[in-house]
């Protein structure tokens, strides 16, 4: 039985259940952007230390930007942390929910040495990892590592966001990270499709073949 802490904030249960299963490097796993329609999904994997933990960890979803940015750095100082994406063209070629997993397999086989137990966002264990997983849904908001993750995964992507908004400006990326803002729906009628939007999506896919 987990306790839950009653402010709604996310505790390291997840994580001292595993260890006491005998797992001894448990990564939190999460990714970032399956609703946008443009940029890759971006997803991270991070092994927190249990002595070390960072402090004012939460689901990246109930941090300011500039609390955001000051946790990440806490992350960076005090875990092991991999970062990988999936492209706009793998989102294209398999669907949004694959290359999620895609993104998350990834990152997963970016840390050395490999952790041994995952916690994974979501219902679902991406097919390509073979280590033992638990998949926990909403959670960014219950485990400590996932919610590190969370916001790991967030400002990279954001980062590459406001990176393509000089290539392609009009967009508004650097606020709407590709999300489908008024600003940005509205561009894509009068500015037109990118090679950084997703086709597969229904409102690009709507403007490319368009009667």
């Amino acid at each position: 039985m987990r306790l839950w802490v009653a402010m709604d904030q996310p505790d390291y249960s997840y994580e001292t259940a595993a260890l006491n299963k005998g797992y001894i490097r448990i990564a939190g796993v999460d990714e970032v952007g399956r609703g946008p329609l443009s940029g890759p999904v971006t997803a991270a994997a991070v092994i927190l230390k249990a002595d070390s933990l960072p402090e004012r960890l939460n689901d990246s979803k109930k941090l300011s930007a500039k609390k955001r940015e000051a946790v990440e750095a806490s992350i960076f100082a005090s875990a092991e942390v991999a970062i990988a994406h999936a492209t706009v063209e793998e989102i294209d070629t398999h669907n949004i929910l694959r290359a999620s997993h895609l993104a998350m397999e990834r990152a997963v086989a970016m840390l050395d040495p490999a952790p041994d137990y995952l916690l994974i966002d979501g219902n679902l264990i991406p097919a390509g990892l073979t280590l033992p997983a638990e998949a926990v849904i909403k959670g960014d908001g219950k485990s400590l590592s996932i919610a590190a993750a969370s916001i790991v995964a967030k400002l990279a992507r954001d980062r590459i966001m406001v990176d393509l908004a000089q290539q392609f400006p009009g967009y508004g990326w650097e606020r709407n990270a590709g999300y489908p803002s008024k600003q940005h729906r509205e561009a894509l009628v009068n500015l037109g499709v990118t090679p950084h939007h997703r086709r597969s999506f229904k409102p690009v896919h709507k403007i490319l073949y368009q009667e």
